[in-house]
């Protein structure tokens, strides 16, 4: 699924600056050809000025269907076009990369991540993830933590992007599942219950990443 032409393209550049990573901008879809999503020049909402494109940008981009169910996949800037107004031409993306991000359906990816667990004041320690996504992630700890269903958790994850950029993610969620392994570790599963929509978009961005590198390979 492509976007339509008067859709808002909304996007992220890639960045070594993390503060210009961080930054969403929005534009308006002027043109779809064979090649290109033809965008107006970006604007930052919060600040009212306008984003300067250069080619060669790398952009992390979403739109939305009428659902309100997000389409992400990445682009970059291919060219510029002299209208009324300057517009920018990204690089089409292939259809089998957007990928569909539903609130109730998040994407989860294999991912070996360090995760600082907090459960109480006597148990703390550091781990691995299993996988992550929007909605909750998974890590693997020892065997011997005696905790039941739906405990609480605190939680600070680290997550690395393609940019260089690194964020420490917090959260609150509890244990839904708790599964013994061969090694005799065990592996919790964890549903997000207080994430800022903020930080939630931080991961859904690494999943959108992290599947892209494994359709590379």
């Amino acid at each position: 699924m492509l976007p339509k032409v008067n859709q808002i393209l909304y996007m992220q550049v890639n960045s070594i600056d993390d503060e210009e990573s961080k930054i969403e901008y929005k534009s308006r879809i002027a043109d779809i050809t064979d090649t290109a999503i033809v965008i107006e020049i970006p604007l930052n909402e919060q600040t009212g000025r306008l984003k300067r494109l250069y080619e060669g940008d790398e952009l992390n981009a979403y739109f939305l269907n009428m659902g309100g169910v997000k389409h992400y996949f990445t682009t970059s800037v291919s060219g510029f076009r002299e209208d009324v107004v300057r517009l920018v031409e990204l690089k089409l993306p292939e259809h089998d990369s957007i990928t569909q991000v539903q609130r109730r359906s998040f994407l989860r990816v294999l991912a070996e991540l360090e995760i600082a667990v907090k459960f109480s004041e006597q148990i703390q320690f550091v781990a691995l993830t299993e996988d992550v996504g929007g909605g909750g992630i998974s890590f693997t700890c020892e065997g011997h933590i005696p905790l039941g269903l739906q405990a609480a958790v605190s939680c600070w994850l680290l997550v690395p992007f393609k940019n260089g950029s690194i964020e420490h993610i917090p959260f609150k969620g509890e244990i839904v599942r708790v599964k013994k392994l061969e090694t005799g570790r065990q592996l919790m599963m964890v549903r997000f219950v207080e994430i800022t929509d903020r930080e939630r978009q931080k991961l859904i961005r690494f999943c959108f990443e992290r599947q892209m590198d494994f359709r590379k390979r």
